[in-house]
């Protein structure tokens, strides 16, 4: 199972040198990344921080860049910041997972997501 992937940013990391760099490695995400994150002081006051931090967790390399921190990670343009979280959702298999069923009435087959959580 692959637990890194490479990744290269649609635009580009610019440090305070104006260089770009845009190729990097992602790891998988742990339960402890998510619960770390959740407990960060900046996620505490700006709950709208929870991506940078996490981002900040499992992009484990910057082609370049020392240290990849949340001060990068927010630094990243817009279209970079989008990408990323799009490749962390499609590696740690966010979209709940789904099966396909056939109706015995009809026998027309759907797709539909499992529910892992009993209600009712």
């Amino acid at each position: 199972m692959d637990t890194v992937y490479e990744f290269t940013l649609p635009k580009g990391y610019m440090d305070r040198n104006g260089e770009l760099h845009k190729k990097g490695t992602m790891r998988l995400a742990t339960a402890g990344d998510e619960i770390m994150a959740t407990r960060d002081p900046r996620v505490l006051s700006n709950p709208s921080y929870l991506t940078i931090v996490i981002l900040s967790y499992v992009v484990t390399k910057l082609e370049g860049v020392d240290v990849v921190n949340g001060t990068v990670i927010e630094s990243l343009f817009t279209a970079d910041l989008a990408f990323l979280q799009d490749m962390y959702q499609k590696i740690n298999d966010i979209e709940p997972p789904v099966m396909e069923v056939i109706c015995p009435e009809c026998g027309h087959a759907h797709t539909v997501p499992i529910n892992f959580t009993r209600e009712g």
